[in-house]
């Protein structure tokens, strides 16, 4: 169990809980927006090195797996 979690890993944790936050009241076109944030800060925080490559994983399989579940709704 890690006991300490770096700032980048509580920011995607935070808008992952919130996608799911809009999911389950049925918000879809507000956790549409919250992939979308999730995979570009996913990236970000790849590329100014604050994510190790297992967290980076994670995070876009997380992306994915919301990415399929959303591929059916439109605005």
């Amino acid at each position: 169990m890690l006991f300490f979690r770096s700032r980048a890993v509580k920011e995607l944790d935070a808008l992952i809980e919130e996608m799911k936050q809009y999911l389950q009241n049925n918000y879809k076109s507000l956790a549409h927006d919250a992939r979308i944030k999730l995979g570009e800060r996913t990236e970000q925080l790849w590329q100014q090195g604050k994510l190790t490559e297992k967290e980076y994983k994670k995070y876009c399989a997380v992306y994915k797996t919301y990415t399929e579940r959303l591929a059916n709704y439109h605005h």
